[in-house]
């Protein structure tokens, strides 16, 4: 059997089995000899238990995207054949270890290849080595030589003793000998075409796309109470504070990381919060807060399923109008939603520019599928980001809420200048004092209303593929981009177009326009009730013709996105 083009494989076994540190390995390997990878985790909500499966897809060409079918599965434990069971079909090949699964590999359902895995692990000294014997034979399966797989090994681990790195060693080479007896024995073979060369462009996942846009734009304070799928961004930017200045505060909870977030703002810090939908929950009255003092302030809201705490360490896009409508009062706001890991780096680094021109919160919407992934991708323009401050140098005459045509005030900064910066959470004056004047109020309420004029010039642009000219227009937002990007390709129409929005709000001018000149409209969305659907009617007035929805926690994947649209078409 020989599996041609690109191949997507599938390991799964419980937390604490080491599946995250073969999908590091294997991605690496893959990537070192020339391929192309994409890869993304599943895992429960559990410290240890449960099953944790990782998707890695290999190709000669860029991949970007979820996909349903397995390849190859490599079952490292009972019950994880029945964790992916609604992934696989008749063509799946289960690399496992008969001894250890029993029956549930034994299934006429499913093309087996033996290999005992935790006998050759144990014969090395311990079971937990049975993830780097997988990691061996799938290597042979590419034709990855013995003697560059274990310098590589050897490589990876090199921070560990001595005897781990030579027993890590002795394991992917025993796996290569058992994946190498299926490729001599034309058994099973994975031919994808590589590059001559290494890959060289950047690996990362979406948590670290948005880690280097905050960099990048010159944030210097990030606060934050830990919450999945958010608090890797915390993680990250935490190991680059000392290279960067970057001031690291891990709150007592939401309330406070929002409200640290406004103070370093007003110091004259750039400034972010980071967390996930409950988290940002209690944030609400900060956001309002933000509002009225007319402070910037960065958001970052990885989402996830709810209500309540839902599916923690799942993906979900149903955020969408808690952002929207968060913190009580009218004041304006700018909501970012990325959709590739180009768009992570650029939008977080747009966010601070945007927040601090305007004055105003700015929220960034990933989630957990979008944060997790990992793929190939051109190195970042961190030189197209310039991190302009917009805050002056105040007089002794100085009205931080000053009432201006643009409704943006000069931006103060105590201690710089000789005038007092005079912030209130009450309605208040130009000064920035109490007031109860209700012809004051009815002026400053407009004043901050009017940089919604402002913000709409600087809404960014929606994205059309391919063509300008179509007949369906598919709509989408946020992590769906690449996915629905390859189902469109697979589905190879030219009268269709995808149009995806990385600023849900406020929408772009043109949004209307693109709307009307489509037959058919489509709004695909991971949520339940199609809340980017029923902004678009709310600000156009044009209803969507259909809606493709998933809210089960996994990501959409092409395939769904192919049969969802093929009866449409």
């Amino acid at each position: 059997m020989e599996i041609k083009g690109q191949v997507s494989m599938v390991l799964c076994g419980p937390a604490g089995m080491g599946i995250q540190t073969v999908e590091s390995l294997l991605t690496k390997i893959f990537r070192q000899n020339g391929y192309h990878v994409f890869a993304t985790p599943e895992y429960m909500s559990r410290v240890r238990g449960g099953m944790n499966s990782t998707e890695i897809r290999v190709s000669d060409h860029p991949v970007q995207a979820f996909v349903r079918r397995i390849d190859v599965l490599i079952p490292l434990a009972k019950g994880a054949i029945d964790h992916v069971a609604w992934r696989m079909s008749d063509k799946t090949v289960i690399l496992g270890d008969r001894d250890m699964l029993g029956q549930e590999i034994d299934s006429d359902e499913y093309s087996c290849r033996h290999v005992p895995f935790s006998q050759i692990a144990g014969d090395i000294g311990n079971k937990v080595f049975s993830n780097i014997v997988a990691v061996g034979a799938l290597a042979a399966l590419f034709g990855i030589r013995a003697d560059l797989l274990a310098d590589f090994v050897g490589r990876f681990f090199q921070r560990k003793s001595k005897d781990i790195i030579e027993k890590n060693i002795n394991a992917a080479r025993a796996g290569h000998e058992y994946g190498d007896r299926f490729v001599s024995e034309g058994d099973l073979k994975i031919t994808i075409q590589s590059s001559d060369s290494p890959i060289r462009q950047a690996f990362l996942s979406g948590t670290e796309a948005v880690g280097l846009g905050a960099l990048a734009a010159g944030c210097t304070f990030v606060s934050s109470y830990p919450m999945s799928p958010s608090t890797g961004v915390l993680t990250y930017l935490a190991k680059q504070s000392n290279d960067f200045g970057l001031v690291v505060e891990q709150a007592e909870d939401e309330i406070a990381a929002v409200n640290m977030a406004l103070g370093a703002w007003y110091a004259g810090a750039r400034a972010m919060a980071t967390t996930s939908g409950g988290g940002f929950a209690l944030m609400c009255e900060g956001i309002s807060l933000a509002g009225i003092i007319e402070s910037p302030l960065v958001v970052h809201l990885a989402q996830r399923p709810g209500p309540a705490t839902g599916l923690p360490t799942r993906t979900e896009q149903g955020d969408l109008e808690l952002a929207l409508y968060a913190g009580h009062g009218e004041f304006p706001r700018i909501l970012l939603a990325p959709g590739t890991l180009q768009e992570a780096f650029t939008r977080t680094a747009q966010a601070f520019d945007l927040a601090d021109k305007h004055q105003v919160p700015v929220c960034i919407l990933t989630d957990q599928y979008l944060l997790e992934s990992y793929y190939n991708t051109e190195p970042f323009d961190v030189h197209s980001v310039k991190a302009k401050k917009h805050f002056i140098e105040t007089e002794t005459d100085y009205l931080r809420f000053k009432i201006t045509d643009s409704g943006i005030s000069p931006r103060g900064i105590p201690g710089y200048g000789k005038g007092l910066v005079c912030v209130d959470s009450d309605e208040h004056d130009e000064s920035g004092r109490i007031t109860e004047d209700h012809n004051i109020r009815i002026a400053q309420n407009e004043k901050r209303l009017r940089k919604r004029n402002g913000i709409g010039k600087d809404t960014i642009a929606p994205t059309l593929w391919p063509e300008d000219e179509y007949k369906n227009l598919v709509v989408c937002w946020g992590s769906t981009f690449p996915i629905v990007t390859e189902a469109l390709t697979r589905l190879n129409r030219d009268d269709t177009s995808l149009l995806h929005y990385s600023q849900v709000y406020p929408l772009h001018s043109d949004t209307a326009a693109y709307l009307e000149k489509a037959e058919k409209k489509i709004v695909l969305e991971g949520n339940a009730t199609g809340q980017f659907a029923r902004l678009l009617k709310m600000y156009t007035g044009i209803e969507a013709d259909h809606r493709i929805l998933n809210y089960d926690g996994f990501p959409f994947s092409v395939e769904k996105v192919v049969e969802q649209l093929t009866p449409i078409l």
